[in-house]
């Protein structure tokens, strides 16, 4: 009896050519979420930009 990885985001059975996912479709939606900042790593929060160019120009 073997056990097929099930996609990441829709549970079908994942393909070859696709690993982890099932087809395409599955694969530019994980790829989208990457883009779109839904997957992230907890940690400390950075300085925005806007701060960073304040902190310059009070220091000149």
């Amino acid at each position: 009896m073997t056990h097929s990885a099930k996609c990441p985001i829709c549970g079908q059975p994942s393909a070859t050519a696709y690993r982890p996912f099932c087809s395409r479709r599955c694969a530019d939606v994980d790829l989208g979420r990457w883009f779109g900042g839904t997957y992230r790593i907890p940690g400390e929060q950075l300085p925005d930009a806007e701060s960073e160019k304040a902190e310059i120009n009070d220091k000149t």
